[in-house]
């Protein structure tokens, strides 16, 4: 866990500087930063698809993980969940960056091979990699959202955690073809993320969360037969 640590740690040390600079800043600077950052997310997003494409055993599942997973999302209306839990506590567009900032911490090959690699082979090379990029990635948030981007670490610990505490119990039941599917699927919603920071569309990106069990449980389930 000393991976996930450091993670956590840069992400909160990222909001801490990212906050001093956003009380200098002036709206058009935050602008260009929002544009910045979602240029960053999309072309993160495509990265992701493009490069796990062509390893994908079956190149039709992120499609009916999207449909199904948008689904589910929607009747339980996570982002409407999402959204009025967050302007509870916060006023702006916070729930707009936590939810870009959730995705791009998480949803991404480094956080989800990082805590795999930590528990397997004590290699904490990914986690100490992916925990600069989010430090730097911190920046940027809390430069334009604010400290409140700070919540999202508390999401990492427990995100990597998991992986971390699975990959100890499953070991080698976490294949390459499950990973491959769920960056797939993770880099289209990071996409979708940066789509709606541009205005170019807005996406209910969480309602789309679900989107992500859908490959785990559908390749369980074909191993079975």
């Amino acid at each position: 866990m000393i991976g996930t640590f450091f993670n956590v740690g840069m992400i909160l040390l990222g909001c801490t500087i990212g906050t001093a600079f956003k009380r200098g800043i002036k709206p058009a600077y935050h602008d260009i930063l929002m544009q910045a950052l979602g240029l960053a997310a999309c072309v993160i997003g495509i990265n992701a698809v493009v490069q796990r494409m062509p390893q994908s055993k079956y190149p039709v599942l992120f499609i009916v993980s999207l449909a199904v997973g948008g689904l589910v999302g929607q009747a339980l209306d996570i982002q409407g969940h999402f959204d009025r839990l967050v302007k509870r506590f916060s006023g702006g567009n916070l729930a707009e960056g936590l939810a870009t900032a959730v995705l791009l911490y998480c949803i991404g090959s480094l956080s989800i091979l990082g805590p795999i690699e930590a528990a397997l082979k004590h290699d904490y090379t990914f986690l100490f990699t992916n925990g600069m990029l989010d430090g730097i990635t911190s920046i940027v948030l809390a430069a334009t959202f604010g400290f409140g981007i700070a919540i999202a670490a508390g999401v990492v610990f427990c995100w990597e955690g998991r992986i971390y505490v699975l990959a100890l119990l499953l070991k080698g039941a976490l294949s390459t073809v499950l990973l491959n599917e769920i960056t797939i699927v993770g880099g289209i919603l990071i996409l979708a993320s940066g789509l709606g920071l541009l205005k170019i569309k807005q996406i209910n990106t969480l309602n789309l969360l679900p989107a992500l069990l859908v490959p785990p449980i559908v390749i369980g389930v074909m191993q079975l037969f």
